[in-house]
C-alpha cells in the first residue's frame, strides 16, 4: 500500500523542492517529492505531492506543512510502487523535435522524434512546465537556424534534461551541466545513464558538477562558453548578468528561463547593458529569451 499528501504550494517552494527533500529528516525512508502547476492560468498557485510507502506519521505531515502553504490532504492507494504511482499523472510532451515522458510513457515516442526518459524524483525539470519545454524548443530553432555549439553550459540543470538535449543537438560539444543542489545532480547523473548520455570530459561527453552560479572551477575552466543556458528564476538571473556575460564567447549565444512575462524586460535590460542583445523575446507566461554577444 502507498499514501499520497497533497498540499498547496507556490512555485518557488516547488522550485525549492530538491534541498527540501534532501533535507527531509523524519522516518527510515523519506517521501518521494513531486510538484505540478494544475492551472497554467495561475502559475504561482502549484501543488506539492508527497508519497510514502507507509501511513505517514503526524510528524511527517507537520515537516511537510513547512514545505508548502497550507494542510496536506491524505488519501491511501493499493499500489506499492509508489515512484511510478507519482509520474504516471504526467504526460509526456513534445518539444520541437523532443518527446520528453516519464518511465510510465516508455516506448511511447512519436518516429523521428528524439526521446528523452526523465525520471524526475527529486529535481525540478521534467520538461511539464512552460520554461522547460520552451527552452528544448529555443534549443531546437537555434540548431535548425544554422547556430554552432562546440562548448555549452546548463546552469541550473534540474534533471539534465537540457544538457542531454544541447549534446543530441550538437553531438560533437563539450558540455558541463551544474546545479547548486547535489541530489539534483544525483538525479541527472541517473538520468543520463537512462538515456545513455556519456558523462566525462572530451567532447560529445556532460561534465557534472555541483556549483552556485557561475561559482565553480570547472565552469570557469571551461570558459568561455559559446552556448549558456539557464532555467532559473529572474532574480538570480539579473544578480548572475555580470558573470554570465562574462563567460560568453564573442559571438555566443544565452538562452534564459524561468521569468514571467512581466520580468522579461528587466531581466533583458540586465543583459542589454552588458552587450548581449535579444535575439528573441519568446512569447507567452513563460517566455524563453535568446540573446547573442556580439
Amino acid at each position: 500500500m502507498s499514501w499520497r499528501a497533497s498540499l498547496p504550494c507556490t512555485r518557488a517552494q516547488a522550485e525549492a523542492l530538491p534541498e527540501a527533500g534532501d533535507q527531509f529528516p523524519i522516518g527510515d525512508v523519506p517521501p518521494v517529492l513531486v510538484a505540478d502547476e494544475p492551472d497554467p492560468a495561475r502559475p504561482d498557485e502549484w501543488l506539492l505531492h508527497a508519497y510514502f510507502d507507509h501511513q505517514p506519521t503526524a510528524e511527517e505531515l507537520a515537516h511537510l506543512f513547512r514545505l508548502g502553504s497550507g494542510p496536506a490532504k491524505v488519501e491511501q492507494f493499493g499500489e506499492d510502487d509508489w515512484v511510478r504511482m507519482s509520474q504516471s499523472g504526467l504526460q509526456p510532451i513534445r518539444a520541437g523535435r523532443f518527446f520528453v515522458h516519464t518511465p510510465t510513457h516508455r516506448g511511447s515516442a512519436p518516429p523521428g522524434s528524439t526521446s528523452f526518459e526523465i525520471d524526475a524524483s527529486l529535481a525540478f525539470g521534467t520538461g511539464q512546465h512552460a520554461t522547460t519545454a520552451g527552452c528544448l524548443e529555443a534549443l531546437d530553432m537555434l540548431q535548425g537556424n544554422g547556430c554552432v555549439s562546440a562548448n555549452i553550459a546548463d546552469v541550473g540543470t534540474g534533471t539534465g534534461l537540457l544538457a542531454f538535449a544541447a549534446l543530441s543537438l550538437w553531438p560533437g560539444a563539450r558540455c558541463i551541466a551544474t546545479d547548486i543542489d547535489s541530489v539534483a545532480i544525483d538525479v541527472a547523473r541517473d538520468n543520463a545513464a537512462i538515456n545513455g548520455v556519456t558523462l566525462g570530459h572530451a567532447a560529445g561527453e556532460l561534465l557534472l558538477a555541483v556549483g552556485d552560479g557561475m561559482d565553480s572551477p570547472l565552469l570557469a575552466a571551461r570558459a568561455p562558453f559559446d552556448l549558456i543556458i539557464a532555467n532559473i528564476l529572474a532574480g538570480p538571473l539579473i544578480e548572475l548578468a555580470p558573470s554570465f556575460a562574462a563567460a560568453l564567447a564573442p559571438g555566443g549565444t544565452m538562452v534564459l528561463a524561468g521569468l514571467l512575462h512581466t520580468q522579461a524586460e528587466a531581466v533583458a535590460a540586465a543583459y542589454r547593458d552588458l552587450g548581449l542583445p535579444l535575439v528573441n523575446a519568446g512569447a507567452g507566461e513563460w517566455p524563453v529569451l535568446t540573446l547573442a554577444k556580439a
